[in-house]
C-alpha cells in the first residue's frame, strides 16, 4: 500500500482544519503545514509596521521578503506548533483579535497569495505532509494525492470558536464571533484570487456531529481507501 504523499485539507474558518490536520499528521508520521498561520503571521507583521491592508504591492513585497517558519512546538504551552517571523516567536500573537479581523483582508490580494503559495510549495518539500488552508486542493497542490474539504455549519463553527477563545481566557461575545465568521466567509469565498471552494475531486467530510478524533478517523478511512 502506498499512502498519499500530500494530503490537502481545506475548509472555511473555524471548521477544525488545524486540529484535524495536526492530529492526522501525527497519526501518519507526516509533517504538518498550516498555511492559514502563515497568512496570520503576515497580517500580524503588516499591523506591526502600519502597512495599509489595501496596499497590495507593499503587502506582497513584505510577503516575499519575510521569513515565515513553522516548526514542532518549541514551548509547552498548549500550542500545536510554533510560528516564527524573521526568527521571532509569534505563535500566540497571530491569534489575537486584531489579526482575526484583518487576515482575510491581507489574504485576498492576488500578489500576496502568489508570494505565499511559492513559500508553501517550497516548505512542503518532498511530500509526506498534511497541508491545510483554503486553496490547497485547488491552487497550492492541485496534484495532491488526497483532497479533503471539511464542511461545517456557521452555527457549529461559531460555537467552536466561542469555546476556543473562552479556553484561552479571552473576552468573547458569541454574536460578535458570528458576525466575524460570516464576514470572513464572504471575503474568502468572493475574493478574486483563489476563492474558497472545494476542489472538484475533493472528498467532502461533514463535521458538525463529529469531534476532532471522529473527523480524523474518517480521513484515515479515506487515506486507506486511496492507498488500496
Amino acid at each position: 500500500m502506498v499512502k498519499p504523499s500530500i494530503i490537502a485539507i481545506d475548509g472555511p474558518s473555524a471548521s477544525g482544519k488545524s486540529s484535524v490536520g495536526h492530529l492526522l499528521a501525527k497519526r501518519l508520521g507526516y509533517r504538518f503545514l498550516d498555511t492559514g498561520a502563515m497568512y496570520r503571521a503576515l497580517a500580524w507583521l503588516a499591523l506591526q509596521r502600519h502597512i495599509s491592508l489595501e496596499d497590495e504591492e507593499a503587502l506582497a513585497s513584505l510577503a516575499a521578503k519575510t521569513k515565515i517558519e513553522l516548526s514542532p512546538p518549541t514551548v509547552t504551552d498548549g500550542r500545536l506548533y510554533s510560528v516564527f517571523v524573521d526568527g521571532q516567536d509569534v505563535t500566540w500573537q497571530i491569534r489575537e483579535p486584531a489579526v482575526d479581523s484583518t487576515v482575510s483582508l491581507v489574504a485576498k490580494h492576488p500578489k500576496v497569495r502568489e508570494a505565499m503559495v511559492e513559500k508553501q510549495r517550497r516548505m512542503a518539500g518532498d511530500g509526506n505532509i498534511v497541508v491545510e488552508g483554503r486553496d490547497i486542493g485547488t491552487v497550492v497542490f492541485p496534484q495532491a494525492d488526497l483532497k479533503v474539504y471539511l464542511m461545517a455549519s456557521a452555527v457549529e463553527r461559531g460555537h467552536r470558536r466561542y469555546r476556543q477563545l473562552g479556553e484561552r481566557g479571552e473576552p468573547v461575545e458569541y454574536e460578535a464571533i458570528m458576525r466575524d465568521l460570516r464576514r470572513r466567509d464572504d471575503i474568502d469565498s468572493q475574493r478574486e484570487a483563489s476563492p474558497l471552494r472545494p476542489a472538484e475531486d475533493a472528498r467532502i467530510v461533514p463535521t458538525d456531529k463529529l469531534d476532532v478524533e471522529g473527523v480524523v478517523d474518517e480521513i484515515m478511512r479515506l487515506v486507506e481507501e486511496s492507498s488500496s
